[in-house]
């Protein structure tokens, strides 16, 4: 905790971050704005919002009730019909044999026509089905990943109560209750379904400013934390919607909490937003050399294992 001082020169008690060893705080290029609070506020990521690995917030908003209704109806016709083949071929290989095995082949052919059949094409398709296909559905994960075979077989046994018990009407009242759409199988998977044809349209990653492209060079460049990298992504890509007195005060308050991971700092003259674009510019030219690096390291041990 240490004391930073306002305009008015009144102390205000705030917490700083911890600094990496190494990086120390200097005189800032700029004056310190006069309002005090959380630029973390920018970065208001909602339930239906996955982050990336540039922390951007992609909004993947659910699928609508009405069009997963009619998605579902497809999928129930077409699993009935798998069902009737299947029961159809079992029967005619089991007609002249003992009667338990024309029971159990009917057992069979329910078991893989209304759990098996669903898994796998949902597993082997990633979250596709024939109702979902026509729809322009998927089911992901509640976290934007695509499902495995235990979320698809956890939907499918569920779906079975639910939706061919019950005449999916569990399925639709529950749908209508949750914010994302979701069924009780969805709920025991951890999944959901979001429209697969939406289009996300991503920012552009800042670009580094030419003036500030020796300093950034030589600069230790601590990694700061998700939710200040992530508010300082959206207000790059929104400053263009602000009022001038508004970006010029976000930009303010972001540089400031940037400042504490970064040594030595910017040089004097240096606009805060400026700042801004040339630490994320930075930072994501390190982090495309690591990877880089560490894909040739991987490349080369497999070629001496080759060999």
């Amino acid at each position: 905790m240490t004391v930073t001082p306002s305009r008015t020169g009144d102390p205000r008690p705030g917490p700083r971050p911890d600094l990496r060893p190494g990086l120390r705080p200097g005189v800032r290029p700029w004056p310190r704005s006069s309002r005090v609070g959380d630029p973390g506020d920018l970065a208001s990521v909602g339930s239906d919002d996955v982050v990336s690995a540039d922390a951007v917030a992609l909004e993947v908003p659910p699928a609508g009730v009405g069009v997963r209704a009619l998605s579902a109806l497809l999928d129930v016709l077409t699993v009935l019909v798998v069902t009737l083949v299947l029961y159809m071929v079992l029967s005619i290989a089991t007609l002249s044999t003992d009667p338990a095995l024309l029971a159990a082949a009917g057992i069979l052919a329910t078991v893989l026509g209304l759990v098996a059949y669903p898994t796998a094409i949902e597993t082997l398709t990633r979250g596709q089905s024939v109702g979902r296909l026509a729809m322009g559905l998927r089911v992901v994960r509640d976290d934007g990943g695509p499902v495995s075979f235990q979320h698809a077989l956890t939907r499918a046994l569920v779906g079975v109560v639910e939706i061919f018990t019950f005449f999916g009407g569990p399925a639709f009242l529950t749908a209508l209750v949750n914010p994302r759409g979701k069924r009780l199988g969805d709920l025991a998977a951890g999944t959901y379904v979001v429209r697969d044809r939406a289009r996300l349209a991503l920012p552009l990653p800042p670009s580094m400013p030419p003036e500030l492209a020796a300093w950034a060079a030589t600069a230790d460049l601590a990694p700061p934390p998700p939710h200040l990298t992530l508010s300082v992504r959206q207000f790059l890509a929104r400053a263009h919607t602000f009022e001038p007195r508004a970006r010029h005060l976000l930009a303010l308050r972001l540089a400031d909490r940037l400042t504490a991971y970064v040594a030595p700092l910017p040089p004097p003259g240096t606009p805060p937003e400026r700042f801004c674009c040339a630490v994320l510019a930075a930072r994501r030219e390190r982090d495309l050399g690591r990877l880089h690096a560490e894909e040739q390291n991987r490349l080369r041990l497999l070629r001496r294992r080759v060999r």
